[in-house]
């Protein structure tokens, strides 16, 4: 498979993921929410984790299979730019604790994600 395809593919499945968790998560609130973001960021943390440690070890990914998954998906459930906006506007709208604490629980819990991740396939 071409590898601009696969990552194409890939991340209309992961945005649709992310649509879904956030949507699942969010759609009770009117305001600022970022519980659907850090669901979908984290469990794209996760994913990630297991696809790059696990497959490295046992057995690594074709080119296009890694694009789909690792770039594609991962990338498209991800969102950084979908966390950042939050977070600057739980600030402006004067939530100062919930849009630091957002951006510290999103960062550490995506980091010890990884690390436990890490820990288990080795």
């Amino acid at each position: 498979m071409n590898l601009w395809l696969a990552v194409f593919l890939g991340g209309g499945f992961g945005s649709m993921a992310r649509f879904g968790v956030s949507y699942l998560t969010t759609s009770r609130f009117t305001k600022i929410n970022p519980e659907g973001t850090l669901i979908s960021n984290i469990l794209a943390t996760l994913v990630l984790g297991v696809l790059l440690y696990y497959f490295h070890e046992k057995e690594p990914l074709s080119g296009s299979i890694k694009a789909f998954l690792v770039t594609g998906f991962c990338g498209g459930f991800s969102t950084f730019s979908t966390f950042s906006y939050e977070s600057i506007e739980l600030i402006k709208h004067h939530s100062y604790f919930f849009g630091i604490a957002n951006i510290l629980i999103s960062v550490l819990l995506a980091v010890v994600v990884l690390y436990f991740v890490s820990k288990w396939v080795n």
